[in-house]
């Protein structure tokens, strides 16, 4: 998954952006409405952060918000703020946000509230993917195949949690590349490829399938 954090005081943004890098996401960080903007524009985020008072003004990223639903941005929104009036939270929901988070907040509850609305924001109800013997759980974050658990790391879990959110659905190289990594990294590498053969070599070669000079998909249907 990719987050864009929108947070203008490094000492919140940099250790939350670092916290969620660990534990596996893609992340793009913004300091201002304008840089948040071009970011959104261009890229596909599963979830955004975005802190209430931007340089732009108290409540720049109230209207940020409103602005990217305007466009039609369906992007799930947590709110960062200081502000926990009651006033400020109806404010926040209306403009667009999903959810509201007040400040001071603990890293691992910002992981599961993201976690909370990239679910709700998926089409399917059900908590896991299961294909064939192969079950993916997407709210424990875990995989296994034929009854076993499979040890997959957080870029690993991330790969094949977008290609099975598809079923059938081809996604090019550079398309996972911005879907599973953040800005750092060059569309032109060979990740996405040894991923994949990482992927095949603890699931199985069935498990992701290759569309020769197009990219890769997980199997739809049995």
């Amino acid at each position: 998954m990719r987050f864009l954090v929108v947070e203008d005081e490094p000492e919140i943004r940099r250790p939350l952006v670092a916290n969620l890098r660990e534990a596996g996401y893609a992340v793009d960080e913004a300091a201002s409405a304008d840089e948040a903007r071009a970011l959104a524009d261009n890229f596909p985020f599963d979830a955004l952060m975005v802190d209430v008072g931007l340089p732009e003004g108290a409540q720049a990223g109230f209207d940020l918000v409103r602005e990217l639903r305007a466009t039609g941005l369906a992007t799930p929104v947590l709110f960062l703020t200081a502000r926990d009036g009651v006033d400020d939270r109806i404010t926040g929901l209306d403009a667009g946000g999903d959810d509201y988070l007040v400040k001071p907040f603990h890293l691992g509850e910002v992981q599961a509230r993201l976690r909370a609305l990239v679910r709700r924001g998926r089409a399917e109800v059900q908590s896991a993917r299961v294909w064939r013997d192969l079950r993916l759980d997407w709210t424990a974050r875990t995989v296994s195949r034929a009854g076993t658990r499979v040890a997959l790391t957080a870029k690993e879990f991330s790969l094949l949690e977008v290609l099975a959110s598809h079923p059938g659905r081809v996604y090019t190289r550079e398309e996972l590349i911005d879907r599973v990594w953040d800005g750092r990294f060059d569309a032109e590498s060979n990740v996405v490829d040894t991923y994949v053969r990482n992927l095949r070599r603890k699931l199985g070669d069935d498990v992701v399938q290759t569309l020769r000079g197009i990219g890769y998909a997980f199997p739809d249907g049995e």
